[in-house]
């Protein structure tokens, strides 16, 4: 019981904001509503920097970099084929229009706990070990992965909703 004890008590206070934040638009997701795009990209954009932060926390050699990479890959792939594919748009405003689910509130407390574990598996120096180190590489790299697929699969069917109602698209990255 010490060691949850220590963990919790010694977690940083923007950690405990962040899940909070986490929950607070996993529970906004549960009603239907009208969001702008930027909106939507605030939580995969935190879990991409999350998962990416790994790569500039000192990988040694080149297997964990080829696991985040790997794990990254997949995840990319398979976010993006179930990513959302029906965007419905208010063009006028240029708002998504999403349907309530709880998969986003599932999703992202899953994930946040998951990267947690990675995180006090650092703190607590468990990842001296080379498959606690690989397994927080995984992790990692699944994060950035997914949220980067959904964010593309995401963006690709906004600019063809838009393209349908036949408002000119908006200037997006990679334009």
């Amino acid at each position: 019981m010490r060691f949850a004890e220590q963990v919790l008590v010694h977690t940083p206070v923007w950690v405990w904001a962040l899940f909070a934040f986490v929950i607070y638009q996993g529970i906004t997701a549960l009603r239907p509503r009208e969001v702008p795009i930027w909106r939507l990209l605030i939580v995969p954009a935190v879990f991409i920097v999350w998962g990416a932060s790994k790569l500039f926390a000192g990988a040694h050699g080149v297997w964990p970099l080829l696991a985040w990479a790997v794990a990254a890959l997949l995840m990319a792939m398979l976010a993006f084929r179930l990513g959302p594919h029906r965007v419905a748009v208010d063009p006028a405003n240029r708002q998504v229009i999403r349907s309530g689910s709880v998969v986003p509130l599932v999703r992202n407390i899953a994930i946040f706990l998951l990267q947690y574990t990675v995180a006090v598996m650092e703190a607590a120096h468990l990842q001296g070990h080379a498959a606690g180190y690989l397994i927080g590489c995984l992790v990692s790299g699944a994060t950035a992965g997914y949220f980067l697929g959904w964010v593309a699969a995401l963006l690709l069917h906004y600019r063809q909703a838009l393209k349908a109602t036949g408002r000119a698209s908006p200037v997006l990255p990679g334009d």
